[in-house]
């Protein structure tokens, strides 16, 4: 099964957090605060949303950071996967 993401939304998937500190602490799970950077997984097609014409300025497989609450939990597949809009895209990670 693929999402396919409509209009200025874009799916992501959130990567793994930091298990250890820079110290060399190891974190337990329910201490690890959630990161904010993910992978673009599938991008929408653009087009006019709220009567503005949106280009899309993310693409397939870039690493981005996106807002803390922003977007909408779903599961797919045993795959958990984020969908935001891409004003909630905050940068492109290069």
């Amino acid at each position: 099964m693929k999402l396919v993401p409509l209009l200025d939304r874009v799916v992501i998937k959130q990567l793994e957090a930091e298990e250890k500190t820079k110290s060399g602490i190891i974190l337990a799970s329910s201490a690890q605060e959630k990161p904010q950077e993910a992978e673009v997984v599938a991008v929408g097609p653009g087009g006019i949303v709220d009567g503005k014409e949106i280009t899309m300025q993310v693409k397939e497989g870039q690493k981005v950071i996106y807002s803390k609450y922003a977007g909408t939990e779903v599961k797919l597949d045993g795959q958990e996967y984020i969908i935001v809009r891409q004003n909630d895209i905050l940068a492109i990670v290069e």
